[in-house]
Order: C-alpha cells, then sequence, then structure tokens
C-alpha cells in the first residue's frame, strides 16, 4: 500500500515509517497520557511491518491542508497498526487526532486493518479496547467486533480493565463498509 483513495478535503492514509514515529508519538502522548506506546514499541513493530515475510501493517493519517496563513504543511492525525500470526489478526493500536474526531477517519483506518487482515488470509481479527473508551467500542461494533471478555487491571499504570472484541470474518465487515461513512 502506498496511499488510499483519498476523498475531497480528508486526509491522506499511507505506510507509517521510521520518520512518522516522533509525530505519531507526540499524538500518542495526547491521546494516551497514562499508557502510551514508548518509541521502542513502534520502531520493533515497524521493523516487523517490511518486506516479503511481513506480518504488520501500520498506516498513519496525514492532513495535507494550508493553515490559513497560504502555507501548505503536513500533520499526521491519526495512525493504526495490525499484527497477523496464522489465521489471527489483532488491531495493536488505533487513534485519531481530537480535532479529527467524528470525521470518519477512525472509521477508515479500521477498514483498511480490516483490508490488510483479509490480505493476510485472516479468518478473525481481535483486539483489546480500555472500557472506559466507549467511542472506540461503538466505532468497533459498527464494524461488527463483539464483546467476548475483559482483561482485568491491562492498561498500567491505571490498572484500568481492558474490554477483549472480535471480528469472526474481517471480509464480510470490509465489504459492508464500502460506500458508507462512518464516525471515528
Amino acid at each position: 500500500m502506498t496511499e488510499t483513495v483519498n476523498p475531497p478535503g480528508q486526509p491522506v492514509l499511507r505506510e507509517m515509517r521510521w520518520w512518522d514515529i516522533e509525530p505519531v508519538l507526540e499524538l500518542e502522548k495526547d491521546l494516551f497520557p497514562e499508557d502510551a506506546w514508548s518509541r521502542g514499541m513502534f520502531w520493533s513493530d515497524l521493523a516487523h511491518a517490511r518486506g516479503p515475510e511481513a506480518t504488520r501493517r501500520y498506516l498513519v493519517a496525514v492532513d495535507r491542508r494550508d493553515d490559513g496563513d497560504g502555507n501548505a504543511g503536513e500533520r499526521i492525525v491519526g495512525y493504526a497498526g495490525l499484527a497477523a500470526a496464522g489465521d489471527l489478526a489483532d488491531v495493536q493500536t488505533i487513534a485519531v487526532a481530537r480535532d479529527h474526531w467524528g470525521t470518519g477517519l477512525g472509521g477508515r483506518l479500521l477498514t483498511e486493518l480490516l483490508r490488510a487482515a483479509t490480505a493476510f488470509e485472516c479468518a478473525e481479527v481481535m483486539l483489546e479496547c480500555r472500557i472506559d473508551n466507549v467511542r472506540a467500542q461503538k466505532l468497533y461494533e459498527r464494524f461488527g467486533f463483539e464483546a467476548i471478555g475483559f482483561r482485568r487491571g491491562y492498561y498500567q499504570p491505571g490498572n484500568v480493565d481492558a474490554l477483549v472484541m472480535r471480528l469472526t470474518d474481517p471480509t464480510t465487515s470490509v465489504a459492508g463498509t464500502q460506500g458508507t461513512e462512518t464516525n471515528g
């Protein structure tokens, strides 16, 4: 994947690269201050997202808008990652900048992750979501994910439980998103 078809006025989705790690970390720390991923975690996962034996897919959403003063620039406003092993995929991370909530960007990122899971020939997709992140849970439910359990104290240091969710057929979920607008 290089860049996906971009709806007019919407951020461009593209593969995450090593030079994206610093701006992604800034967004990560803003959105998940208590349990943000480290630089090393992103480096490690990106190392497994390249080459013919790649088992991961990481994306960034880049807003390429004018700043209002006639200066064009780029800003990472979202990112997402997926890991695959055998016929099982796991959504590692998905995040959208607060000023892009409700624009459908979360749904676009999730759609691309599910396409990756389908390309990796995964029959199921799993994820964990903070129990207090109702916005994310609703997004996942719209895509067909179902709650299957909890992981007590999963998110540290806050000791917040994780809701474990599963999607049993990513191909039908991706097919169902064609031409629809989702929030996220």
